[in-house]
């Protein structure tokens, strides 16, 4: 494992400055300066014998990436390297709300606000306990609803029953088969064309 994903992410924002040997108080232009010196000092090509200077040159590139952008200059500034990452989870604008989100009185407030309104509590019964009495409760699937279930034969005795009570609402049980002069359709629903 590289050293780099052994280390945890800080909330302090000072490393960066450290590598290029800044303080947070520096301007854009002492960063640029800055970054020029240690990037001549560790560039790769002019250190072919020292295996350390790439490693150095990347976080060189990394430092100057994040403190010469305004925006993650300030996240860093605030929470850190762990701001960086959440700002790359989900997105810049929604760094400080991820933060008050998480801090201890959100997440109490969050606590207290659901049990005074019995909001956890309805929603345990509800959905894990299944007690709306059974009727949020998954059928198992041999289990079936009695009344959901018609048997062919009664179906066919309902619709002789119907037939003989409404002689003049006789239901349609075949398709035409030949075209008739008002539709013109032909037996398969196409238009007939003469």
């Amino acid at each position: 494992m590289s050293e780099q994903r052994q280390r945890s992410l800080s909330t302090s924002g000072e490393a960066l400055y450290l590598v290029l040997g800044l303080d947070k108080t520096c301007t854009p232009d002492d960063i640029k300066k800055s970054y020029r010196k240690h990037a001549l000092k560790y560039h790769p090509d002019k250190n072919p014998e020292n295996p350390n200077a790439t490693d150095k040159f990347k976080e060189l590139n990394n430092a100057h990436s994040v403190l010469s952008d305004a925006s993650k200059r300030n996240i860093y500034d605030s929470y850190g390297s762990l701001g960086l990452y959440v700002a790359q989870q989900f997105g810049e604008e929604n760094v400080n709300a991820y933060f008050m989100l998480s801090s201890w009185w959100a997440k109490g407030l969050f606590a207290v606000c659901g049990v005074l309104t019995g909001c956890y509590f309805c929603c345990c019964l509800c959905c894990c306990f299944n007690c709306c009495c059974g009727k949020c409760k998954p059928k198992t699937p041999g289990e079936e609803d009695p009344d959901s279930y018609v048997s062919p034969e009664d179906l066919e005795e309902q619709i002789r029953t119907d037939m003989e009570t409404d002689a003049d609402d006789v239901p349609i049980i075949q398709q035409p088969t030949n075209a008739s002069e008002r539709t013109g359709l032909i037996g398969d629903g196409r238009r007939a064309y003469t």
